[in-house]
């Protein structure tokens, strides 16, 4: 994280993106288990968390100068809702958790494209002085 309120934006964008690096391993993990018997497939909670860090009545740029990054942290919780129709106990589909890895991916290179976009901004602005 950059120590600076001016990196606001940039510090939410690297957390979701830590978070989405963070689901991304517990998704593998879930298809490395596929056939582990009594296996419960996991999940990150993190878009809930920001989401509601991110509520005021502001502006965007308003809430995100203000939001404290240290109360926002991914966390992995063990998916029981997820019933199994397996004999083994096994809740994990391989169908969803591949089209959930590759959502996950997609979400994780946008997060870092507009990271990138940002300190482009940034430098675009410090050359032109």
């Amino acid at each position: 994280m950059i120590g600076s309120n001016a990196f606001n934006y940039i510090n939410v964008l690297d957390k979701a993106a830590d978070a989405s690096w963070m689901r991304n391993n517990v998704i593998t993990n879930n298809i490395a288990n596929v056939d582990t018997p009594g296996y419960k497939r996991k999940d990150v909670q993190f878009e809930s968390y920001l989401m509601s860090a991110l509520m005021g009545d502001n502006s965007l740029e308003k809430r995100v100068s203000e939001v404290r990054l240290d109360a926002i942290n991914p966390s992995i919780y063990t998916d029981y809702m997820n019933y199994s129709y397996r004999l083994d106990g096994n809740n994990v589909d391989i169908d969803t958790e591949e089209a959930n890895l590759a959502q996950n991916q997609i979400r994780y290179y946008a997060l870092i494209e507009s990271m990138n976009q940002e300190f482009g901004r940034l430098k675009s602005v410090l050359q032109s002085k």
